[in-house]
């Protein structure tokens, strides 16, 4: 059986019921998430034997953290335990012509005060197959870069298939340090590379040639990313598959949702849904994150097969309260199938 690590923090979600405001709020929904956590829990609902390494602090919030992880079926005996506090993000779901907001509070988290040392790469990495890591991990701290590059190069010298989630986030990186050089030595040792337009813009300079990304709304063009695709392989020449998602934005409450996969030679495309009712769009990427990597892993030759899977995979997400995806490979390939029925299942 296929073995998959992931590698970065995972939080305390505290939201407002519903679509409330901030100021609104007189209790908070408690979720634990985050980027590589939400892939392994994908990854453990489609039986793929996975592991999430994180550091936590030893303490109460820490261990329901763990036990979260635990309860989806995610492997945490690789888990570090040391630190003050687990990272917290606050987030105010939108809706219609209001985007939802999010407020981080994640400053001297235990996974920001992680060092290079702490986690035995060596043993963790023991007859795995697949390591997974996103943007996020070097954008909290520099002792958070220096520790995912020390678990990249780790891995690679264990000839393990690298996967990244570019996953530029905004808010981060407020520490000093030099985005496009860390991302770039990192993203240099990945064999899957998955980013949106904004990813490539942000981290590398890259952009659809063709194409101005403020304007174009929810009028997404497959064909204007090849040009993305092509520059990310040409900077990242180990690069064996680059993956955009497109996600068209017309109001908070509806999305359009597809993706494209690159292999150097052809380009392939998946079907567009319609998401017109969203319920929670946060852990969307990470959901289809987590359908690539079981898509490409169980479907190798099939690249066309694999991106559907995610696309199908994310597309559900969409529908699932929390930041993980909860659903099933069945589930997953009855909507792959064309049945977006949403009948009741009896």
């Amino acid at each position: 059986m296929s073995r998959v690590v992931t590698f970065g923090e995972i939080m305390l979600r505290l939201a407002p019921q519903g679509f409330l405001r901030f100021s609104q709020a007189d209790n908070f929904d408690v979720v634990y998430g985050g980027g590589e956590s939400n892939v392994a829990v994908s990854l453990a609902n489609y039986g793929i034997s996975v592991d999430f390494v994180t550091r936590l602090p030893k303490n109460d919030i820490g261990q329901c953290a763990m036990m979260e992880m635990r309860k989806r079926g995610v492997g945490v005996d690789k888990i570090v335990w040391g630190g003050d506090r687990l990272g917290i993000y606050f987030l105010e779901t939108g809706a219609v012509s209001r985007g939802s907001k999010v407020v981080y509070d994640r400053a001297h988290s235990a996974m920001a005060e992680i060092q290079p040392g702490m986690v035995n790469w060596d043993e963790v990495f023991e007859g795995v197959e697949w390591f997974h890591w996103t943007g996020i991990t070097p954008a909290i701290s520099q002792s958070s870069a220096d520790a995912c590059l020390e678990a990249v190069k780790a891995a690679s010298a264990k000839g393990i298939t690298i996967s990244t989630d570019l996953n530029y986030r905004a808010k981060l990186w407020k520490y000093g340090g030099d985005r496009e050089k860390i991302m770039t030595e990192l993203t240099s040792y990945c064999d899957i590379i998955l980013g949106n337009e904004e990813d490539a813009e942000m981290h590398f300079g890259i952009k659809p040639e063709g194409l101005d990304v403020t304007k174009h709304g929810h009028d997404v063009k497959a064909e204007a990313f090849l040009s993305v695709c092509k520059q990310m392989m040409k900077k990242f020449p180990r690069a064996k598959k680059v993956i955009t998602t497109l996600r068209g934005s017309i109001s908070a409450s509806h999305n359009t949702w597809a993706g494209v996969l690159y292999d150097g030679e052809k380009m392939y495309e998946s079907r567009q849904y319609q998401i017109t009712d969203i319920v929670d769009r946060v852990g969307g990427g990470d959901s289809f994150m987590g359908g690539l990597i079981y898509g490409l892993l169980t479907y190798p030759d099939n690249d066309q097969n694999a991106l559907d899977f995610a696309v199908a995979a994310s597309c559900l997400k969409h529908t699932i309260k929390g930041d993980a995806n909860l659903v099933t490979v069945e589930e997953v390939t009855k909507l792959m199938g064309g049945d977006a029925s949403g009948r009741v299942a009896r």
